[in-house]
């Protein structure tokens, strides 16, 4: 997948940007664990690996952003970037959890 570069990005943008790729890891989490429940492990892997690239992206663009305030320029706070941030954080929580289920039903062979 190709690099977002944020700085010709409006404030509102970069959320959008954020929540995208976030939202796309999200939809992928939750059908790999619907895939492992109908028995396609590989799919379900898979689908995981994808979430990772996803999730890859939305983190260097939140890098980005922190690179960008820790080099002197200060950041808009918004409602959506609130949204954004909470929207990213949540889908990394997601992931972590998924991952240690299906960790889980491998071991148990459920």
């Amino acid at each position: 997948m190709e690099k977002v570069k944020i700085e010709n990005l409006s404030a509102e943008q970069v959320s959008f940007q954020l929540i995208l790729h976030s939202g796309n890891a999200r939809s992928k989490i939750i059908q790999s664990l619907r895939e492992y429940r109908e028995g396609n492990v590989e799919e379900s892997d898979h689908l995981l690996a994808q979430a990772e690239q996803d999730l890859s992206i939305a983190h260097d663009i939140h890098f980005q952003m922190v690179q960008k305030e820790s080099s002197g320029e200060k950041t808009e706070f918004a409602l959506l970037l609130i949204h954004s941030e909470d929207h990213l954080m949540s889908t990394l929580t997601m992931k972590e959890l998924v991952k240690e289920l299906v960790e889980i039903f491998k071991a148990k062979n459920i």
